[in-house]
C-alpha cells in the first residue's frame, strides 16, 4: 500500500440517546467486528474488503435506527501513529484471549480427574464448545497478531484433550518426541512483532538446539509451511503452547532439555507470557520491563532478537553459576 493511500477505515456516527438498548446493540456490533475506538463515536477498522463491508453494515443498522454515520478511508498525518493503532487493536485483543485462557482453565479446573456423572461431562462439553466458538470469532478479528493466541489455544486443545481422551490428533514427525539432530538445518518460522516467547525460544533455539539456525518472521494469518521450515509460537505451530505450558516450556520438554540454569528462565518467560503468576520469581517483573523496552526500541524483529539474546545469554550465565 503506498503512504498516501489511506490505510484505515473510519466510522464516525451520532446515535440518538433514546432507546437505550439501541445504542447497546451497536456498541456490541462494533465489538463483534473487531472495530476499536480511537475517539468518542469514531471506529476504525484496518482497511479491507471484509472491514469495509463489515462497516457498511454497521452504517446501515445507525442510519436505520434514526442515527447518522459516515465511513472514510483515512491515514493519520498527526497525533496518533499507525503503531499506536496496532497497539489498540492488539490490547484489545489480548485481553479477549486473556479472558478465554482463563474461561478455560475454569472449566478445566470444574472438571474432575474422575468422571462422576454424563451431565457433568456433557455440560463440560458444552462450555468447551463455546469456548471453540468464541476463540474462533477472536481469531478472525485479530488483524496484528497479538500476544495470547497460543496460550488460549493451548488450553483449549489440553481440554479438549482431557473430555476427549479418545481423540488422537495426528501430529507432525517434529511435534512429539522430536530429536535435536533432525532439527538442525532447518529454517525456524514464527510471527511478526516478537515477544517474551518467541523472543526466548529463538535464543533456546539457536543456543542448545541448531547454533546455525535460520529465522523467518511472518505474517500471523495466510502464511504457507515450505519445505525445510518448522514453526514454533504461532498458530498449527509444530512448536507451541500445550496447555497452561509456554512454547519455551514445550521445546524444552520435547528435547529434553534438562539443563538447570533454563529452568528458571522458563519460569520467568511463562510468568510473563501466560500471566498467571505460577511462579512469581523476583527476577519476573525487572525481565518483563526490559522485554518490553527491546519491543518498543526496536521494531525488527532481527534487532529485537539480537538485544534479547544478550540479555537471555547474561541471564543463562547468572542461573548457570548462582546453582554451583
Amino acid at each position: 500500500m503506498q503512504e498516501s493511500e489511506g490505510r484505515w477505515l473510519l466510522l464516525i456516527h451520532q446515535i440518538p440517546p433514546k432507546p437505550n438498548y439501541f445504542r447497546v446493540k451497536i456498541w456490541r456490533r462494533l465489538q463483534k467486528i473487531g472495530a476499536v475506538a480511537v475517539k468518542n463515536s469514531v471506529y476504525v477498522l484496518p482497511r479491507s474488503d471484509q472491514t469495509q463491508e463489515d462497516f457498511q453494515w454497521t452504517l446501515r443498522e445507525i442510519v436505520e435506527g434514526g442515527g447518522e454515520a459516515t465511513l472514510c478511508e483515512a491515514r493519520f498525518v498527526e497525533g496518533l501513529s499507525n503503531d499506536q493503532i496496532e497497539d489498540l487493536f492488539q490490547a484489545a485483543r489480548s485481553s479477549d484471549y486473556r479472558q478465554t485462557a482463563e474461561e478455560a482453565r475454569r472449566v478445566a479446573k470444574s472438571f474432575p480427574a474422575r468422571r462422576t456423572s454424563e451431565d457433568h461431562e456433557e455440560q463440560a462439553s458444552v462450555e468447551l464448545d463455546r469456548l471453540k466458538r468464541r476463540f474462533a470469532e477472536v481469531v478472525a478479528i485479530d488483524f496484528f497478531g497479538a500476544p495470547g493466541r497460543e496460550a488460549a489455544q493451548g488450553l483449549i486443545s489440553e481440554l479438549e484433550a482431557k473430555l476427549h481422551p479418545t481423540r488422537q490428533r495426528l501430529s507432525n514427525p517434529t511435534s512429539v518426541n522430536a530429536r535435536i539432530k533432525d532439527l538442525r538445518g532447518h529454517t525456524w518460522v514464527t510471527r511478526k512483532g516478537i515477544h517474551i516467547d518467541r523472543m526466548a525460544s529463538a535464543w533456546l533455539i539457536r543456543r542448545f538446539i541448531d547454533p546455525g539456525a535460520r529465522f523467518k518472521f511472518v505474517p500471523a494469518k495466510g502464511y504457507k509451511l515450505e519445505s525445510g521450515e518448522v514453526r514454533f509460537d504461532m498458530f498449527e505451530a509444530e512448536f507451541t503452547h500445550e496447555g497452561d505450558r509456554s512454547t519455551f516450556e514445550v521445546l524444552m520438554h520435547r528435547l529434553r532439555l534438562t539443563d538447570t540454569a533454563l529452568q528458571p528462565i522458563a519460569e520467568i518467560v511463562h510468568d510473563i507470557d501466560l500471566k498467571d503468576s505460577k511462579f512469581a520469581r523476583d527476577e519476573t517483573p525487572g525481565i518483563d520491563r526490559i522485554i518490553t523496552g527491546i519491543a518498543m526500541g526496536y521494531k525488527e524483529d532481527e534487532s529485537r532478537l539480537a538485544r534479547a539474546a544478550a540479555m537471555f545469554d547474561d541471564l543463562y550465565e547468572y542461573f548457570k553459576r548462582k546453582r554451583k
